[in-house]
């Protein structure tokens, strides 16, 4: 499918476009918008289903409000946000938090990178600046982090991948499509990226950590983000990763079947022990083998 033409194309001046996915943040939305209006030229706000004044205030000030009538997660916003862009042609899309964590006067720096040809994403890095985090929450994004860049074949020096605050290029716009409608879409998006080779580097930002910055449980978070970077290995490579421990697992559950039969045949007495695992096992394998032969055979028909 052919590009959309960009407002900006053509002309000297790229058309910047900054989303901005809400829920509940009537408190910092219009701080946010302001802010971020001085240095694009639109600013998106997509109202993910919120029960207070945020996508009134945004509108009010001049965003342009798209709003899910029921709340449908971080990940859903973000495909609604990526989806506008395209349609509006945008050169460049900035994407930040709407709770005041990230400071839009430090747009220009992630938008520079690509303005000068070098990226085609650009992630705001709170390792790279001068932010101090909580040492729970720096030690489990560089766990995050590390696990991303193994899985999806990252360029070494990428040190934030749970960061929020990025800008894509053109490019990225058309490629990327957000699949997870939660946290997890962070994660999403660096695999799609890796799956297109586009270029991604990071500029340092400062976060401001505040008690109503977060209302998810930090625990909760990581787990659904780990839980999508297995998903998506899983799916890429599914006869190593599913097919593989699947059918040991079977091959061990049929052993044990055979081993618990001879031990009746010989001595006529049964193991319920024995036998519950044997097919726990037998039956859990034969089911990843399963899921395993599926997902590749829907890889092949994809290529």
């Amino acid at each position: 499918m052919a590009e959309q033409q960009g407002k900006g194309e053509g002309n000297e001046k790229p058309f910047i476009v900054a989303g901005i996915p809400a829920f509940n943040e009537e408190k910092y939305i219009a701080k946010v918008v302001l802010k971020a209006s001085k240095y694009v030229d639109e600013v998106i706000v997509v109202d993910d289903g919120s029960t207070d004044m945020t996508g009134e205030i945004a509108r009010a000030l001049g965003a342009t409000v798209v709003r899910h009538e029921k709340n449908r997660g971080y990940g859903a916003a973000l495909a609604t946000i990526f989806e506008e862009a395209r349609k509006r042609g945008a050169d460049i899309l900035v994407i930040l938090d709407a709770d005041d964590q990230h400071d839009p006067d430090e747009i220009p720096k992630l938008v520079e990178p690509i303005l000068r040809g070098e990226a085609d994403i650009v992630i705001g890095s709170r390792f790279r600046g001068r932010t101090e985090q909580p040492l729970w929450r720096r030690i489990g994004v560089k766990i995050i982090t590390w696990l991303t860049k193994r899985a999806h074949s990252l360029p070494r020096h990428i040190t934030d991948a749970q960061s929020g605050y990025r800008a894509y290029s053109r490019k990225a716009i058309q490629l990327i499509h957000p699949q997870d409608t939660d946290m997890g879409a962070s994660i999403d998006i660096l695999h799609q990226a890796a799956q297109h080779n586009l270029r991604i580097t990071e500029a340092p930002i400062t976060i401001k950590y505040h008690r109503e910055a977060s209302t998810q449980n930090p625990l909760l978070h990581a787990a659904r983000v780990i839980t999508r970077i297995i998903e998506t290995v899983a799916e890429r490579h599914p006869l190593l990763y599913l097919g593989l421990p699947g059918t040991t697992s079977a091959l061990t559950g049929a052993l044990l079947i055979a081993h618990s039969l001879y031990t009746f045949n010989q001595t006529r007495v049964f193991n319920p022990a024995e036998v519950l695992v044997a097919v726990t096992l037998f039956f859990a394998g034969l089911t990843l083998t399963t899921l395993a032969t599926i997902l590749y055979t829907i890889r092949r028909l994809k290529r």
